[in-house]
């Protein structure tokens, strides 16, 4: 379940601005640059994003991420599954505040 909560957010940071690095999106995800390789390799192997250099960037160090329409199906659906969690612990609260 903590890999789903990390791929989302990694999926929602690459849907928002494809052109961040690899040290922004550790950076803004709390990920060590190890563990963002390891979720966009496994984010790649799931045919869930492509990983391009920039074609204008002489040094080629630079990449873009794009999600592939299998990766905005699986965004959609780890969001739903977030919800869903949400307003069940949501629920839950409630209860408990009422006893």
């Amino acid at each position: 379940m903590k890999h789903n909560q990390d791929y989302l957010n990694l999926l929602r940071k690459i849907k928002n601005k494809p052109e961040s690095s690899q040290r922004e999106l550790a950076e803004e995800l709390g990920f060590s640059l190890g563990k963002l390789n390891y979720c966009l390799k496994a984010l790649k192997n799931k045919g869930l994003i492509k990983i391009s250099n920039f074609k204008k960037n002489p040094s080629k160090i630079n990449y873009i991420y794009v999600l592939t329409p299998k990766g905005i199906a699986e965004k959609t659906k780890l969001t739903i599954n977030f919800m869903k969690r949400k307003m069940q612990e949501f629920d839950e609260l409630k209860k408990e505040l009422k006893r």
